[in-house]
């Protein structure tokens, strides 16, 4: 399946070296068992193609990739392995906020270890955007001491929690505003709960993090305290951001290639294979023409994850009855693209969305 034909599709820094990088993460996740496994060398790939040095500013040795450049990376990565590009999602996500620190040497210090490999970090936030903000309690309480701060309270998903030396998280003050903060997994009181096991990506080894009285050196602020602190940041907190998007796509286009891979045999399903083809083209047209031209917004973002959100699960539905019984069989391509498919259903996934959603699984009509 071509790319568009539109030169910003494939930005000019990701030379045939990307290339040979997806051909060998694409293989990893083709192994036996992989999606229960750490992407232990898929991370080792990305390490040594510099992909960890994308979301970290030029000053500090990063590539300081800019939307465009990262929205492409994430969907040909998610392409390869929906894993190992999850992870990347949380750490670069980690890398974006311990940025927001004015703390110029912390940032000097992290950052080297980040890019080089030699530390890993990831974040654990979601109870300060989406998860747990129906309970009357906050699930992380922050206090103020003469020490810097003091966290106490249960950080629900965290991506790579047991392989984390730094966790991005934070909590509500008592007058409800909220603080981020970088807190060091060796820290007395943070206790590491084991992964879960999820619908796919297992191997992403996303848990639950408890902290009980874990004290953050002021030098650890990250911002706040502030009301919202998420979205005062960065607009949006993470919830319905395009990172989403670029990741359906990718999984929504390893399946639009296996059915062209079917139709090769099976001529009658290019009137299936054509019209997905086609969406897919519009929905990434869309995307990076909104990116480009610099009119991206809240709005047309949810409308790109809803179609997105569409597009991933009617494409893995729709292979699965190409292939017919042999898709049903676990580690079938088909088999995986639906599980992961129903991923994004659940992530960073905003209620409008999530409403569309559900229409169209109940063929309600606006």
């Amino acid at each position: 399946m071509s790319e568009l034909s539109a030169k910003f599709i494939r930005p000019e820094c990701f030379t045939e070296d990307f290339d040979d990088l997806l051909k060998t993460i694409s293989e990893f996740a083709q192994r036996r068992n992989s999606e229960h496994l750490w992407p232990t060398e898929s991370w080792e790939a990305l390490k040594e193609a510099g992909v960890l040095s994308w979301n970290v500013p030029l000053e500090f040795g990063g590539a300081d990739l800019n939307s465009v450049e990262m929205t492409y990376g994430y969907t040909r990565l998610a392409e390869a392995c929906l894993t190992t590009t999850f992870v990347l999602t949380q750490f670069n996500a980690a890398c974006q906020r311990i940025n927001w620190s004015a703390d110029r040497n912390l940032k000097t210090s992290v950052f080297n270890e980040l890019i080089t490999g030699t530390m890993f970090a990831t974040v654990g936030i979601s109870h300060l955007t989406t998860s747990r903000q129906h309970l009357s309690k906050p699930s992380v309480i922050a206090k103020k001491t003469s020490k810097g701060w003091l966290l106490n309270g249960f950080v629900p998903w965290v991506t790579g929690a047991v392989h984390a030396d730094y966790i991005v998280t934070g909590g509500v003050c008592d007058d409800g505003t909220q603080i981020l903060g970088l807190v060091n997994t060796d820290f007395p009181g943070v206790d590491i709960q084991s992964p879960i096991e999820m619908l796919s990506m297992t191997g992403s080894q996303t848990g639950a993090v408890s902290l009980n009285q874990v004290t953050i050196p002021a030098a650890n602020l990250i911002a706040g305290p502030v009301e919202n602190v998420m979205k005062r940041l960065d607009g949006q907190g993470g919830a319905g951001s395009l990172t989403t998007s670029a990741l359906a796509l990718g999984v929504a286009r390893r399946a639009i290639l296996r059915l062209e891979a079917e139709a090769e045999q099976r001529p009658d399903l290019l009137e299936i294979f054509n019209p997905f083809h086609a969406e897919y083209q519009a929905i990434m047209a869309e995307m990076f023409e909104a990116l480009n031209s610099g009119t991206l917004n809240g709005s047309i973002s949810e409308k790109i994850r809803e179609r997105s959100n569409s597009l991933v699960i009617r494409a893995s539905q729709a292979l699965l009855a190409a292939v017919k019984g042999a898709g049903f069989v676990k580690g079938h391509p088909a088999e995986r693209a639906i599980r992961e498919a129903m991923f994004f259903l659940v992530w960073s996934c905003p209620q409008p969305v999530v409403n569309a959603n559900l229409k169209e699984f109940a063929c309600v009509l606006d």
